[in-house]
Parts: structure tokens; sequence; C-alpha cells
């Protein structure tokens, strides 16, 4: 009897797995429904509710306005699980044996990976709120992440997915003007939304400058050397990138090197002996656990020790953005970043790897540092960001820049700005030069969409109104004073049959459709990856010579996301 006793036992714990088993996998496929399920509806934040103080209404076309409501708050996502302020913890998950066939959560390829989701900007009604307000962005890691991605095999998660990030990827061809800024207005008829839409384009760039006429540059690279570094020989590609910047510093640049695995250690102090910075990057090799804190510190200690009035005095963070040991919370730091950031010392963050990477982290570490975020995920990325000297990466043309849009009540119905869900600012924001914003460097571009619903009496009529006014803020660099500049928008500059606005405008709309396909955005739930290929083709080839490398390689990249979709539906 104690033999049918011990097999009853075995049998009854084998059909207590297979019951434990059968109920992850219930679990599991139920929250992959309702991800799949949740719709980003107009208005909704990151959990598809329609956020506090919105109110939505429907349109006679059907879709729904709604008033902006607060803010979007910093949030951490559900899936970083080590708590509300443990933002630089590296979360342990049980890995399948190997050739056991299941995948990671949700079917992400990736594991241990950390986006946030902003949700999708809504239709606002003009009438309710004339002000459309947001910082400037000219981040550009979220396309970089995509293609490492789609490269991959896989589409992106769409919670890593800002529209804006993939527009200001993209070279634009904005005049230059005499003052350090240029804003440019385009449009045409809507491509890709309902009939009767239009698209505003609103450019601003910053004046050029040469590598002679950049200031010279105090650089403190931090490198993360932990063991997550070692993977995908990550941290080769951050050896071959400081090699590219080593390579094109000009008189009166210094750099120098921290590295932190289970320590922090300064590699090099600060320098402009090329052999001793290539030296010094030659030293780097993967180690330990991840003490991010004390490789930041001791990054600013020296930056402290050594900054020069009139020189850029910037931190360049190399990292996948986990931490493990130390001060892992992100409070600490973060707040640590913006005082120095106050103080001239700025924090430029360059995310490396993929899987057990946070990105969420490298953003608000460059957020509050007054910088910006790259993801470098090839050896030519690394070269379009340090060739030339890295003059757009390292000097600011304007801090605290924002943008404003006073949509004419009269003649605009309705607006939606595509992207920069996370850099939304109050009406009342743009004047208070207290509140943080985006900072621009020499040359580069801001882009922004809107798609509008022109008024019908305002089509009939033939006097050529305006639909909206432009406005910047920025604090000048050099003098530190608040500069202002506006630019109206007439009717006509949106009025344009969409085959006949110019190649890059129409490229520029391609692009935008592309990252909210990728996102599933309730405005693109009938889109589709053939009618974006076919605008953004159209596009590279009407451009001729003006389409470069960057323009041939995202036709290339958007036909590989199609059949990955593809494939994907199939299953």
């Amino acid at each position: 009897m104690r033999g049918h006793r011990s097999q009853d036992s075995v049998y009854g714990k084998i059909l207590a797995l297979c019951a434990v088993f059968i109920m992850a996998l219930a679990l599991g496929a139920g929250c992959r429904d309702t991800a799949k399920n949740r719709a980003d509806a107009p208005g909704a934040g990151s959990r598809g509710q329609l956020k506090p103080g919105a109110r939505a209404s429907s349109g006679a076309d059907g879709k729904v306005e709604s008033k902006p409501g607060e803010r979007t708050k910093d949030m951490v996502m559900d899936k970083m699980e080590a708590g509300e302020n443990d933002q630089f913890s590296s979360s342990p998950m049980i890995e399948p044996e190997p050739g056991h066939g299941l995948k990671p959560p949700n079917q992400d390829p990736y594991r241990d990976n950390f986006f946030e989701s902003y949700g999708v900007n809504p239709f606002i009604a003009a009438e309710d709120e004339a002000f459309s307000t947001f910082g400037m962005d000219v981040d550009t890691a979220a396309y970089t992440v995509a293609r490492r991605y789609i490269m991959g095999g896989n589409l992106p998660d769409k919670d890593s997915v800002r529209t804006e990030e993939f527009i200001n990827y993209f070279k634009q061809s904005y005049p230059q003007s005499s003052g350090p800024f240029t804003i440019d207005v385009a449009g045409a008829t809507s491509e890709f939304g309902n009939p009767n839409y239009h698209l505003l384009r609103i450019g601003v760039k910053a004046n050029e400058v040469s590598l002679d006429r950049r200031k010279p540059a105090n650089m403190v690279f931090v490198v993360d050397v932990s063991g997550s570094m070692d993977m995908e020989n990550r941290l080769g590609l951050v050896k071959r990138s400081l090699r590219k910047l080593a390579d094109h510093i000009k008189e009166g640049d210094r750099v120098g090197l921290v590295v932190y695995g289970s320590q922090g250690r300064v590699i090099s102090e600060l320098t402009g002996d090329k052999k001793k910075i290539l030296a010094a990057v030659d030293e780097l090799v993967p180690e330990g656990s991840t003490n991010a804190e004390e490789g930041i510190t001791l990054a600013y200690d020296m930056m402290r020790r050594s900054m020069e009035p009139g020189k850029i005095n910037r931190i360049i963070l190399c990292s996948d953005g986990v931490a493990n040991i130390g001060n892992t919370g992100a409070d600490v730091i973060l707040k640590q970043v913006k005082s120095d950031a106050d103080k001239g010392i700025t924090l430029t963050a360059l995310g490396f790897g993929m899987g057990n990477y946070n990105d969420v982290l490298m953003e608000k570490l460059a957020d509050h540092g007054d910088g910006n975020y790259y993801y470098i995920d090839t050896d030519a990325e690394a070269a379009r960001l340090f060739g030339g000297g890295a003059v757009s990466m390292l000097q600011v043309a304007g801090s605290d820049a924002k943008i404003q849009v006073e949509f004419n009540p009269k003649t605009v119905d309705r607006y939606r700005l595509l992207g920069y869900e996370n850099r939304r600012l109050e009406k009342e924001d743009f004047e208070d030069d207290s509140v943080d914003a985006g900072e621009v460097g020499a040359g580069q571009t801001v882009t922004a969409l809107y798609e509008l619903r022109i008024k019908d009496t305002a089509l009939a009529d033939s006097s050529n109104v305006n639909i909206a006014t432009v406005r910047i803020r920025y604090r000048d660099i050099d003098t530190k004073k608040i500069v202002t500049n506006e630019k109206a928008v007439p009717l006509r500059d949106v009025s344009v049959p969409f085959e006949q606005a110019s190649p890059r405008l129409r490229f520029t709309a391609a692009v935008a459709e592309f990252a909210e396909l990728l996102k599933e955005s309730y405005w693109a739930k009938d889109g589709s990856y053939d009618a974006m290929l076919a605008v953004a083709r159209s596009a590279v080839r009407d451009m001729e010579s003006a389409a470069g490398a960057d323009e041939k390689e995202f036709i290339e990249l958007a036909q590989a996301a199609r059949g990955i979709w593809a494939r994907n539906t199939d299953d």
C-alpha cells in the first residue's frame, strides 16, 4: 500500500504541476489578450482611461475630441516590479531551460526591457482650447531602438515608440536666418487622415556651427562595464564609438574616463592627449555588477574639479541603464544630475544593447541633465553622432526651448499633435521660465506635425485667413536672455494637395504614419503599411539626389516591418 500511496503522491504532484502550468498559460494569454485589446483611445493615458479633466465628445465624423487634462506625469511601468523609486533595478526573471520552447512574456523577444507608455494625443476642439504647448525635443533614441528590433526580426514594443523621435531622426531642409532659430511652416491636405483633414508641419532649426567655431569641451565619459555590457559585445560598440570621437577632438577639448562595474573608478583624468585617450579606451573590459551611483558620482566629482567657464562641460553616460548594487533608487541620482545641470554641467545619455535595457531611466537622466538621449545600435550610428566633432550633440543653441501654437477657432475646428505626448505643457507654462523644457543643439531641427480639421466656412472663404500662430521661446545659451519669435500660418500653407507637396513633407508624413502604426495608435487603426510605403517610396524617388542613406534605409526598414507584421498576423 505504501507503494501505491507513493505512486499516487507522484501522480498527484504531476497533476498539480500540470494544473499550475495550465493556469499560468491561461493567465498569460489573458494578459496578452487584455494588452492586445486595450484601445489607445482618444485622450487615453497609459491605462487606456480618459485623462483627468478631459472632456470627450464625438465630432461630426465620428472622431472624438478631448479637452487637455493634466500634464503627463512621470510614471513607472507595471513591469518594473522593483518599486516606484527603483528604476535602476534589474528584475531577475526565470529563464526557460534550453530547448523548452517558452518565449518571454507577451512574446517580447528581449527580456527585462523597460519602456513607458504616455498614451496617444487626442483631437482637441479649438473652441475649447486654442493653445497647444510642448517642449522641443531632438532625441532620436526611439527610432534607433525600433530599428534594432526590426533588424532582429521583431516589431518594437509599442510603448517604446515616440512619434516625434522618429520624425526628428531625419534631417530637414529648413532655411537658416540671422538669429539662432528659424521657424518654417508648410502643409498639405492629409493623406492618412479623414477626408477634409489637413496636415500642418512646423519646423524649427538652430543655426549651424562648424567644428572650428564649436566651443572647446570638457567631456567625462561614464562607461558601464558591468557583466550586462558584455552581452552582444555592447562594450565593444562603446569602445569603437569613443575611438570615433577621439578622432575628431579639437584643440582645447579634454576627455576623461570613468567606469563602473561592481565599483566605480577613474581610468583617466581629463586630457587632450589623443594617445592617452585611446589608451584609456583600450583598458575597458567587462567586470562584475552595476554600481551606477558610484560611477556617476565620480564623473561629476571630476567635472566639478575641472570645469571651466566658457567651455562646454558635459557628462556622457554610456550604459544599458540598469544597476543592481549601490543606491539603485533613481531619485537620488536624478536629483544630483538636475542640481549639477543648473550649475552648468550637463548630461547626454547614450544607450547600448537590447535585453535588460532601461529606456525609461536613460530618457529621464538626459532630461534632468539638460542634455539629449540617443541609442547607438550600429557603428554607423556612432559615426553619425561623433563624426565631425559631435557639434550638434555638444553645443547647445538654446535651452528650455518651447513651442506654442495658437489655433484660430474661427477657422480650425479641431487639431491633433502627432507625438510629444511626454513633452506636453500647460498654456501658462510657455511664459513661465522656471518650467524645464528642451535643449536644441547647433544645426539640429525640431519638427512637429498637426492633423487639422478646417471649418467648411473657412475653406469657402477666399480671403486666405490665418489658421494659427506659431510661437517659440528659449533661453539664449550665451546671453542667458529669453528670446521669443512667432510666425503666422495662412490657410493657403495647408491647402496644397498632398501629392503636390514637397517630397520632404510627404516623406515626413510617411515616417509619422510608420510610428503610429508601430505604436498601434487609435488614429492609425484604418492605416496600412502598404499605403505608408507607397508614400515613402514616391517621396524618396522625387527627392532624387537629396535622398540620403537614412531615407533609403527607412524604406528597407518599413518593408521589413511590414513583412514581420504580415508574418505575425498569419500566425
